[in-house]
């Protein structure tokens, strides 16, 4: 089974932020929790100075497991403003979602401390 990770970048409609992390944080996390192959979310906020343009304000990180990933973000796609999936109109529509396979990684814990420095 592969392991994905959805990357969803995107921001609050002006002046309407509260009505937005509300709906995310509490509605659609759940909603995309709820399309098979999806098992975690997620969300974050920016802090600092952004090294780039352009800027989202917050991230959200989806895991998904999924023999095939496309099956999953088909669904995800259809059910996107439906009654399974209501959409805010808090969310400013300019949003950006990216779909990456784990490819491997490290923990801190695989390293060993031995003092050498490279």
């Amino acid at each position: 089974m592969g392991h994905y990770t959805l990357v969803v970048m995107s921001n609050p409609v002006e002046g309407r932020d509260a009505e937005y992390n509300d709906w995310y944080s509490r509605q659609h996390l759940r909603d995309v929790l709820r399309v098979p192959g999806f098992v975690s979310a997620e969300r974050f906020k920016m802090v600092g100075t952004p090294i780039s343009e352009p800027v989202w304000q917050y991230c959200a990180l989806y895991q998904l497991e999924h023999d095939r990933p496309q099956e999953a973000m088909e669904e995800l796609v259809h059910r996107a403003g439906t009654d399974a999936m209501p959409m805010s109109d808090a969310m400013d529509p300019a949003w950006c979602a990216v779909l990456y396979e784990s490819i491997g990684g490290i923990s801190r814990a695989d390293i060993s401390d031995s003092g050498a420095t490279r």
